[in-house]
């Protein structure tokens, strides 16, 4: 052993030493964590995309998501230089999109050209944040790719061979589509009207997206939550959705035994006698649906009645219908079959109709398929997530008339939204442990679904049996409340900024027409409504929101018809956007308000370090 290399066993060391070592060793792990903070502050904001109010449509959202909404040409346009003009740019894209390379005649880029073009999006893409590479790179070129990142000469044949310059493309295109979305938040409404939510959710959970998806609730969640605790008024009302949409094999899929359910519709509200304003298309569906509709109102009449803090006395209509049908006062009625309603006690079950709801409600509650879909939203759904001084929201922040938020059970604003929060988790610990629930949590779920001060409805009310047996129009009506006026005000919009510590809200719930003219944004870009009716029950269309570290745009997105005539073409379906805000500089997260979170927490690490460092001597010459 060369005696300049011989070693101290640890025994012989002095206590003085000892200690020495032990805060050499912390003031290293903290000086790690130091510049790992220091990283994070100075790279480029995540590319986020925001989605909203896909209500089932499993197949087109997958289709779409495929597509990546535009993004593989704006990332490739902000990596590469201004010189670079859009064909040259739409050129890479169909080569990254097909992963090989493309001769043009009229773009002179070789093989070499292509590579170091690749080279370059994927670089700006790992400055965005970051990423585990062995997660993104397929094995085969990890080291080559690594070198081309850093500016490390690579062995000749890379760009001499044309076989292996051409399995390099394929593999730097491949790795390019990994990162292209760094962050997918969806503002709510996976369930209803279309017959695919368990797709999406699958979608949604899979180890390709999971980690990169962050969900808030939208109040059909809510009311498939709701009904899986056990809320009987919810369980009717979810498989009354289910049947007005004929969605028979969604109901098999997840297991659900209807049988009896449907021959006592059947035979109780034979299809001649649903003379209401029913949407389901088979009579199979107009029965179960009318079935569901009534025991639905008087299980929620229970509710109302119970919790009178609640406010929603104008849905207790059964005991006016039960005296129109006494008096023959029916002329305002399209429907005037009502077989189970006692006229004596109109909000009662009748014998059949407990024993159907019982059978329910102990189908909801032990459903496993359903189960392990809701295990999703509780484990990984809030009510809203701020990111990148963003606040995202399904619906609104409750508000008044006068621009002051609104108060409900004692509580407003953020306060407001952390209560439900708390509640919502407290149910999904119950629901996936087997425990009994609170009524009082149940019940709440009934509010948030549709009252008038719930975070995730915003209308005066639901008038689901005014629609279904009045022929008064007037009485349809769900007047929209004082969100969208509000945010129309400065006022109102900086009240929301200081309550949350937001510079922006963006919301979903509400579908926005953009062929009459209709804008996702406000004028100033603070509030930014992200829902162009995704379902084919509204507009086929749908919004998406982009934020990248230069731009923040909207997408309005194909219809079905306009991609299925794009790849009859062999074309990228066509996308409108929306620009609403532009950057100077790439945004960084230290411009960020968890930017702040992060320098405040790289201070006291600092100042923790250089305590140690002073009260140990430790001095820069002593390295």
């Amino acid at each position: 052993m060369n005696s300049s290399t011989t070693t101290v066993p640890e025994a012989a060391l002095t206590q003085p030493a000892m200690e020495n070592c032990v805060q050499v060793g912390e003031i290293d792990r903290l000086a790690h964590q130091l510049l790992q903070m220091e990283i994070e502050l100075n790279s480029n904001i995540p590319t986020t995309l925001w989605i909203s109010d896909l209500h089932g449509e499993g197949d087109r959202f997958k289709s779409i998501l495929r597509g990546r909404f535009g993004l593989l040409y704006q990332t490739c346009r902000e990596a590469l230089p201004n010189t670079f003009s859009s064909d040259k740019i739409q050129y890479l894209v169909s080569i990254i999109r097909k992963k090989r390379y493309i001769v043009d005649k009229d773009i002179h880029m070789d093989m070499q050209d292509v590579i170091f073009c690749l080279v370059q999006v994927l670089k700006y893409k790992l400055t965005n944040i970051r990423y585990r590479i062995e997660d993104i790179f397929l094995p085969e070129f990890h080291d080559v790719i690594n070198r081309l990142l850093s500016d490390i000469p690579v062995p000749d044949p890379i760009f001499e061979e044309e076989i292996i310059s051409a399995r390099l493309i394929a593999h730097l295109s491949h790795t390019i589509r990994q990162v292209l979305l760094d962050r997918i938040q969806v503002l709510g409404d996976i369930f209803d009207r279309g017959p695919q939510p368990d797709k999406i959710i699958r979608i949604l959970s899979s180890a390709a997206y999971r980690k990169m998806v962050s969900y808030v609730f939208g109040n059909h969640d809510i009311l498939w939550l709701g009904a899986a605790s056990g809320n009987t008024s919810l369980i009717a009302e979810a498989m009354r959705i289910t049947c007005r949409y004929d969605h028979f094999q969604l109901m098999e899929r997840w297991k659900f035994d209807t049988a009896r359910l449907a021959e006592f519709a059947e035979r109780t509200y034979p299809p001649d006698q649903v003379t209401g304003n029913f949407k389901a298309k088979t009579q199979k569906g107009r029965s179960m649906e009318k079935a569901l509709s009534i025991i639905q109102f008087k299980l929620e009449e229970q509710t109302i009645k119970d919790y009178p803090d609640y406010e929603m006395e104008s849905r207790l209509w059964l005991k006016r219908l039960a005296q129109m049908l006494k008096t023959g006062e029916i002329n305002g009625l399209n429907d005037s079959s009502f077989p189970t309603l006692n006229p004596e006690a109109p909000g009662e079950l009748s014998a059949e109709e407990k024993e159907i709801v019982d059978d329910l409600k102990h189908q909801f509650i032990q459903n496993n398929r359903l189960k392990r879909l809701l295990t999703y939203f509780f484990n990984n759904g809030e009510t809203y997530t701020i990111h990148n001084n963003v606040l995202n929201i399904h619906a609104l922040v409750p508000s008044t008339a006068d621009g002051e938020f609104e108060e409900f059970l004692g509580r407003k604003g953020k306060n407001l939204l952390d209560f439900i929060q708390d509640t919502i988790k407290r149910v999904g610990r119950n629901y996936l442990e087997g425990k009994p629930q609170k009524p009082r949590d149940q019940a709440l779920f009934f509010y948030l679904w549709c009252g008038p001060k719930s975070p995730f409805f915003g209308k005066h009310a639901m008038k689901t049996f005014e629609r279904y047996f009045l022929t008064d129009k007037k009485t349809h009506e769900e007047r929209t409340l004082f969100w969208q006026q509000n945010l129309k005000t400065q006022e109102f919009k900086e009240k929301l900024q200081d309550e949350f510590n937001v510079k922006r809200v963006v919301f979903g719930h509400t579908p926005v027409d953009y062929t009459k003219g209709r804008q996702m944004a406000s004028e100033d870009g603070i509030a930014i409504n992200v829902d162009g009716g995704f379902a084919a029950a509204y507009y086929n269309r749908g919004h998406a929101l982009v934020h990248t570290p230069h731009q923040l745009y909207g997408i309005i997105l194909p219809t079905p018809a306009e991609i299925k005539e794009a790849e009859r073409k062999l074309e990228s379906a066509p996308l409108d956007i929306e620009l609403i805000d532009e950057f100077r500089q790439p945004m960084k997260m230290k411009d960020t308000m968890e930017g702040k979170v992060i320098k405040a927490s790289r201070d006291k690490l600092m100042h923790k370090i250089r305590e140690l460092a002073e009260k140990n001597g430790f001095h820069s010459t002593s390295y």
